[in-house]
């Protein structure tokens, strides 16, 4: 009798548990290292947010079989869950009454994973040895020996800095006390700290968004509320989404509900800055833009919501290859790079987008997107039933596509490019098994061409304008 398979996943997140879910139903040996001291350790950061997508996206097929034996109810598949209701409601039941309860180890912090006896450059054997997780726990340092690995990790400690280039801004480090990353609980937990403050928020993305919104709600109950977006792009137009051609409607909601604030004037923009310097003055702080023009603005606290970047300090010893970019895998970058293409859906992709030249190992999740802001939660899941299945060795169904994804109703053929709701945007997802973006991409490559065929010049490939950690 085959010996049984040995899977370490680093992160007790949705997307880990939902292969944890996977393994054991396969009949692999599941062993979740999460860091924090409960499941969903990043998602409790962002426990007062809505998300924008239902429940029906956000339950993985495993998982759900795990619990519905347990006696569990499903919430109803049209309701929009916040982070705190995913963990009361889905993540917690799953880790406390099924069998992944006994596959977790909580206060578990992987810093390196290795080849047993082999550093990054010996080969000869290389492939015949099990994986090493080094990880810190209460009773000290200790090593994991697995068959294989799912790095699902995420991102949401690794948040990218407040400065222009990626890098830090000068200053950024002095005025940490007045500087926040992420989604702040404006409206709860922290909203003594913001109320009738002048507050700066730096992003384009959704949790930009959602955080301006969450302020403009703050600023009519506290009248003295004053807030600012730093907007590095020229126009605000892409930030606005697809609206009503969205298929997510509470995403396309996001969208208009930010055009109207900032129309009625309750939300300031300043567009095309780029933060160069955080100055500390006795009134709050300066920010002051990289434009050369000693463009400023005063204000007495900053959001930072510029997206979030790998931690690939721990996978130093892994043959790891990355896209230069994105710091995903090569083959996933052309369907996610924001560079080229928004485009309504991210082809699905699962293990074979998602092997690394290490045998064995895989990174899933938001962190398999490296640097790109672009992340549905139920990819995730995708990504995780067909890594597994891989690893299990059921080569067809890791193959098999499972999941159809909404339209964001935005399709954009040059970067920075004028936005275009469609709902039906570049003809829809590409058809299964075909290496395109989409299925006017597909329609392109049959013909011989390199780009998208949306009109345009060539691009890369399509990209959801979500991030969901």
């Amino acid at each position: 009798m085959a010996e049984i398979k040995t899977i370490a996943i680093i992160g007790a997140g949705p997307v880990g548990l939902a292969a944890a879910a996977h393994a054991i139903e396969r009949g692999l040996r599941p062993v979740v290292l999460e860091q924090g001291s409960a499941v969903g350790h990043a998602v409790r950061h962002w426990a007062h947010v809505p998300m924008f997508s239902p429940w029906a996206f956000n339950i993985d097929g495993a998982a759900e079989r795990l619990l519905a034996a347990s006696g569990w109810s499903r919430p109803d598949p049209d309701g929009y869950p916040t982070g705190g209701e995913l963990i009361d409601r889905y993540l917690a039941p799953l880790a406390q009454r099924t069998a992944l309860r006994d596959a977790i180890h909580f206060d578990a912090r992987v810093h390196s994973v290795t080849r047993s006896g082999f550093d990054k450059v010996k080969t000869t054997g290389r492939d015949r040895a099990p994986f090493a997780l080094r990880y810190a726990s209460a009773a000290g340092e200790q090593t994991l020996l697995a068959d294989a690995v799912i790095d699902a990790s995420g991102t949401w400690f690794s948040p990218n800095p407040a400065g222009s280039g990626g890098l830090t801004a000068l200053g950024e480090r002095e005025a940490a006390a007045a500087i926040s990353y992420g989604m702040p609980d404006v409206l709860g937990e922290v909203r003594a700290r913001y109320a009738g403050k002048r507050i700066a928020v730096l992003g384009g993305g959704h949790s930009a968004i959602g955080t301006l919104i969450a302020l403009a709600d703050l600023q009519e109950r506290a009248p003295e509320t004053r807030i600012v977006w730093l907007y590095r792009g020229a126009a605000l137009s892409k930030a606005f989404g697809g609206g009503a051609a969205d298929q997510l409607t509470a995403r396309g909601e996001l969208g208009m509900r930010i055009a109207k604030l900032v129309e009625r004037g309750l939300i300031a923009v300043e567009t095309a800055f780029q933060l160069e310097r955080i100055e500390r003055v006795e009134a709050g702080l300066h920010l002051v833009a990289a434009d050369g023009g000693g463009r400023d603005v005063a204000v007495d606290e900053l959001i930072v919501a510029t997206g979030f970047r790998p931690d690939l300090a721990l996978l130093r010893e892994l043959r790891v290859e990355l896209d230069p970019a994105l710091e995903c895998s090569p083959a996933l970058a052309p369907l996610i790079d924001p560079n080229a293409h928004s485009c309504g859906t991210v082809r699905p992709h699962g293990a074979a987008e998602l092997a690394h030249p290490e045998p064995g190992f895989y990174i899933a999740g938001m962190k398999a997107y490296g640097r790109a802001p672009t992340f549905l939660l139920a990819t995730g899941h995708e990504q995780v039933r067909s890594i597994v299945a891989e690893i299990a060795g059921d080569h067809a169904a890791a193959r098999r596509v499972e999941l159809v994804l909404p339209e964001t109703g935005v399709c954009s053929t040059r970067p920075g490019g004028p936005a275009v709701a469609d709902s039906g945007c570049c003809g829809g997802p590409a058809p299964a098994a075909v290496d395109a973006c989409c299925a006017a991409d597909a329609r392109a490559k049959a013909s011989g061409e390199a780009g998208c065929g949306c009109g345009g010049a060539p691009v890369r490939g399509a990209a959801h304008e979500v991030a969901e950690a």
